[in-house]
């Protein structure tokens, strides 16, 4: 494997499992002050898998970006 390929996939094993990890924290401690909840920590099961999914990966995408640009990977086109 060449390093630019093994700094492609730290890239989005980064990226992508930073976003998973804010989005848990935003999950279980931002939207219940925003919702019904009153402030109490509610679960990604109560929140939905499916939309955490659709949560997580759009922001992991983001550092995923950020990534690709400071370690030079080369992932999206200059």
């Amino acid at each position: 494997m060449s390093s630019l390929l093994v700094r492609r996939i730290i890239v989005f094993v980064v990226g992508l499992g930073i976003g998973a990890v804010l989005s848990a924290l935003f999950v279980t401690l931002i939207l219940p002050w925003m919702g019904p909840h009153g402030g109490f920590p509610i679960s990604v099961e109560t929140y939905g898998w499916q939309y955490f999914l659709w949560t997580a990966f759009p922001l992991g995408l983001v550092f995923v970006i950020w990534l690709d640009h400071f370690l030079d990977t080369r992932i999206l086109p200059d």
